[in-house]
């Protein structure tokens, strides 16, 4: 049932019976089914990760000061921030784009998305290459402008310099930057590795490297099981129980703490 999203024009074209399933256990076990060979772009999967990476970089009171960790109630692209002017937390657009803005920011653009790369990368245990869809990437970008107004919408509270986005942001690199994010390109077996990291207390199964500390996990996987579904954020932990975030390409990372990953 339902069908392709298609406000990114490149992802309605994508083959909607393609199905794939994979896990990844914290010592290493895998399993997959279906189609887990075929890459797609992780969208809002990449989520997560980012948070972890501005906690990690960052640390919790400089992240949570520009962000927020209550679910919004509303959709994922809703033109919404709190009472304090902040995005409702770092899993729905609004908040993804604010870490976006946090990530290596005092460097190039090109070396900021390199850095990225090199975390998916080091979580997924080296395995695989971690792609890049540029026509993804190319049509996410034309079809920007609720992401775009979300940006505006933002930064017009920095006025009083209480919120907003951090000093210094420029919002067409932050944004630059979160569209090639989202145009990452992975497989379920590669998503699997990274979800059975996190699953792992940030440790990589498979090299045995703490890629993120404990404390971050903790953080994104508590707003990944409150937050991480969208508005059925609530309705899946009630039903299922335990993190999860999905992308609009489709993908679902699923993670069972100290179990594996999904």
């Amino acid at each position: 049932e339902g069908k392709n999203a298609d406000y990114i024009p490149q992802l309605s074209r994508i083959n909607p019976e393609q199905y794939g399933i994979s896990i990844c256990s914290i010592d290493g076990q895998r399993y997959n089914i279906g189609d887990t060979e075929i890459d797609f772009t992780v969208q809002s999967c990449c989520k997560p990760i980012n948070y972890g990476i501005a906690l990690e970089n960052l640390g919790e009171d400089y992240v949570h000061k520009y962000v927020g960790r209550e679910p919004s109630g509303q959709a994922f692209n809703e033109l919404l921030l709190n009472k304090k002017g902040n995005p409702h937390n770092p899993l729905i657009n609004s908040g993804a784009i604010m870490t976006t803005s946090m990530l290596f920011s005092e460097e190039e653009l090109s070396s900021r998305f390199e850095k990225l790369i090199e975390v998916w990368y080091k979580l997924s245990g080296g395995l695989y290459k971690i792609g890049f869809n540029n026509p993804v990437y190319l049509s996410e970008k034309k079809t920007a402008d609720r992401n775009y107004a979300l940006s505006y919408f933002m930064n017009e509270k920095n006025e009083n310099k209480k919120t907003g986005f951090p000093d210094n942001t420029d919002i067409n690199e932050t944004l630059e930057l979160y569209f090639q994010n989202c145009s990452i390109e992975v497989n379920t077996k590669i998503l699997s590795i990274v979800a059975s990291t996190l699953a792992n207390g940030g440790i990589n199964p498979f090299t045995g490297k703490q890629i993120f500390s404990s404390e971050t996990v903790k953080n994104i996987l508590s707003v990944m099981l409150t937050c991480g579904m969208y508005d059925y954020s609530g309705e899946f932990a009630f039903k299922i129980g335990i993190p999860a975030k999905s992308g609009v390409s489709g993908s679902i990372m699923i993670v069972i703490p100290n179990v594996m990953g999904i």
